[in-house]
Parts: C-alpha cells; sequence; structure tokens
C-alpha cells in the first residue's frame, strides 16, 4: 500500500532524528518570545496550573509547552513526522494559514487531573485535541506504546487542513487509520514484524451508516464499536478508490450533505448510501473472531 511504503520511509528517520540532536534537542523559547499566542481558552487553564513549571518551545508547525525537554523532544519529532505524513496521504499543499498548534504536555498525573477538572473532561481521557490544540499527559516514569499519541497529532493536522471541522466519523476513522499504519511502519523501522491491525465488527453489531454519519462526538454506549467502524469506513473507502475518497473528504469539510455527496463521487460504486452499507458491513465483519496478532519482538 502507498500509505505504508511512505510511513516506513519517513519513520525511519524519527530515531535516527532523536539519536543526532541529543535528549534535549527542543530549545526553550521565552513565552513572550513565542510566533503566536493560543486563542484556545484551554491554553490558558493549562498554563494556571503549576504554572512555574512550564517552559515553552517551537517547531515548525507546533509550539509545545513542557515542563522537561526530554520529554517533548521525541513528542516534537513525531508531531512534525505525522504533519509530512498527513500532509502526503491527503495530497495536500501547506495551508495557506500559518496558524501553529499548540501542544501542552502534562508531566504529573495529579495536574492532568487538575486539568480535567477545570476543562470538564472525562475522568478517563489521557490526552485531547481541542480547537487545534492537543492537551496530553507524558508521565516519564511510564513508557508508553501504541497509536494514541500519533492518533491525537493526526487530529491536529487535520484541524489546519479542515479548519471548519470534519464530520465526526471521518475525524476519528482517519485519525485511526493513518495513526495505525505510522505505529506499525515504525515498528518495522525498529527491525520488528509488525502490520496495522483493523478491527472486525461483527455484523449485528455495525452501526447503520445513516446514524453512524450523524452523530457529533463518539456515542458512549458503543464507543469502541464507534471508532473501529470509523477506522474500518474510511479504509474500505480509501481501497475502494482514493480520488474519490480525497473529494468525499472535500465535500465533507465544505460541509455537504453525506448522501448526496456520496453518490456524485462514487456514482459507479455506490449509488446510493444503502449501496454503500450493503457492501461495507461484509467488509465490516470481514476475519471477525479471528485472531489477529503483531510481532513486535
Amino acid at each position: 500500500m502507498r500509505i505504508v511504503s511512505i510511513l516506513l520511509a519517513l519513520l525511519s528517520i524519527v530515531p535516527a532524528a532523536i539519536a543526532q540532536t541529543g535528549l534535549n534537542s527542543l530549545p526553550e523559547v521565552e513565552f513572550s518570545q513565542l510566533s503566536q499566542r493560543d486563542p484556545n481558552p484551554l491554553g490558558e487553564k493549562a498554563l494556571s496550573i503549576n504554572p512555574t513549571q512550564w517552559k515553552h518551545g517551537e517547531t515548525e508547525h507546533y509550539i509545545y509547552h513542557f515542563a522537561h525537554s526530554y520529554v517533548a523532544t521525541p513528542i516534537s519529532v513525531e508531531a512534525e513526522f505525522h504533519y509530512r505524513v498527513v500532509a502526503k496521504e491527503l495530497e495536500r499543499d501547506q495551508p495557506l494559514t500559518d496558524i501553529k498548534s499548540n501542544v501542552y504536555i502534562f508531566e504529573r498525573p495529579e495536574d492532568w487531573q487538575q486539568f480535567q477538572g477545570l476543562g470538564e473532561l472525562e475522568k478517563w481521557t489521557g490526552g485531547i485535541h481541542s480547537q487545534g490544540s492537543l492537551f496530553i499527559l507524558r508521565n516519564p516514569e511510564q513508557k508508553f506504546s501504541g497509536n494514541v499519541l500519533g492518533h491525537e497529532i493526526v487530529h491536529l493536522v487535520l484541524h489546519r487542513f479542515y479548519a471548519d471541522g470534519i464530520p465526526c466519523w471521518l475525524n476519528e476513522g482517519i485519525a485511526q487509520y493513518i495513526s495505525k499504519s505510522a505505529h506499525a511502519s515504525y515498528q518495522r523501522a525498529r527491525g520488528y514484524i509488525s502490520k496495522p491491525h483493523s478491527e472486525a465488527i461483527a455484523a449485528e453489531g455495525v452501526i447503520p451508516l445513516a446514524t453512524l454519519v450523524r452523530l457529533t462526538r463518539p456515542p458512549s454506549d458503543h464507543i469502541e464499536t464507534f471508532y473501529d467502524e470509523s477506522e474500518r469506513l474510511v479504509r474500505f473507502l480509501v481501497a475502494t478508490d482514493k480520488p474519490s475518497f480525497l473529494a468525499l473528504l472535500d465535500a465533507l469539510g465544505r460541509h455537504q450533505p453525506f448522501e448526496t455527496a456520496l453518490p456524485r463521487i462514487y456514482p459507479a460504486k455506490f449509488a446510493t448510501v444503502a449501496a454503500l452499507e450493503e457492501k461495507f458491513r461484509e467488509y465490516a465483519a470481514k476475519d471477525f473472531g479471528t485472531t489477529l496478532q503483531q510481532t513486535e519482538e
């Protein structure tokens, strides 16, 4: 797949970049010297928590707020990497706006809990993308793996390209689709055998597409199914016809109704949403009940 080759080539440079620049490579910048201010009110709330701890830095596309540069540096490398990956995957040029995304990195769980209260966040959240800013917990005493950070960074990049927003299923589906491939490619770049795993869904558990495309937030009673199905739907549409998927993304980014945009853009494949649903349900349930493992050691 094209995305795999792109990701493998780009991710192979990440460990080397960190090794060459050193753990303290993200230069500190005085808050007053940052090129931009974050208009998101959550940013001010974040910086009000234990305010003497915060340091600041910038890269090409992001502004960082952190306590220790050795925690922020690998995040900054991954963030810039994902920017390139998403831009290539979506075949988009640099956005006309030069607004940078802000990334707030909490290290102490107690600080994160206080922020959750101030921001009225769900207690289970370990990271949140809001209005073009990312707030995450990265306790340096814990080891992190998986695609969670990449998932949230993809949201940041999507916000840069589609500042007016895209449907919830599409936003989450693309974030899962790209970040899973990125994580698998990162593992392969380190010499492991790994493939992105797309979670199958039992046929009877599939959320009807008419419902899925209208959701404005993940449903709390079917949250795992929502993420798995959104990722599978994006994967299915890309595999069916990548140029048409990108055209559909642009149409939905302009808030055109899914029901009219789909048959116009995929006329030979899906004349109606019902036609898409019939084929997608079969794809969504493919390999359900089969144990698929990633070998990482």
